[in-house]
């Protein structure tokens, strides 16, 4: 049984449906928007579903492929304008996320060390701490997009 890796699976399987329920909600004017300056919120929700989905794409990118590469070239908001674009972004994440879990056998394979940018590491804790970053930042976005449509009055 590989209870860990089912385990790990269907966060992240959750995790990636959060954030498309979240965009399919988020309007194309308030995906970049920031509340007003009182809240002292420097990213908006759009801001924070990318960085959600870039560190689960630098986790699988370099556990798949050894390419360690920061997606923050390619998850600026002048690249993902639109929340369908932000949605077709999840979607490729997500493909590369299984894609990592089709190499995962048993759940020793989460015991193996592998060598990241900060140096040699094992498996798991890389996952749980992507896992924890990740939820982060999408729940950074829920609360700022429910301030945005709290002010304006879209509950």
């Amino acid at each position: 049984m590989n209870k860990l890796i089912e385990c790990l699976d269907r966060e992240f399987v959750q995790l990636h449906r959060g954030s498309r329920e979240l965009i399919g909600r988020v309007s194309p004017e308030l995906l970049y928007r920031k509340p007003p300056s009182r809240s002292n919120v420097r990213l908006s929700a759009g801001e924070h579903i990318l960085r959600s989905a870039a560190s689960v794409e630098q986790t699988f990118g370099g556990i798949t492929s050894n390419l360690w590469d920061d997606p923050f070239e390619w998850t600026l908001p002048e690249t993902l304008p639109t929340p369908n674009k932000v949605a077709r972004y999840l979607d490729e994440v997500d493909a590369t996320r299984k894609h990592g879990f089709e190499l995962f056998k048993s759940d020793a394979d989460l015991l193996k060390e592998i060598m990241a940018p900060a140096g040699s590491t094992r498996i798991l804790p890389l996952l749980l701490d992507t896992l924890v970053r990740a939820v982060h930042h999408q729940g950074r976005a829920t609360a700022i997009f429910d301030i945005l449509t709290a002010d304006r009055g879209l509950r």
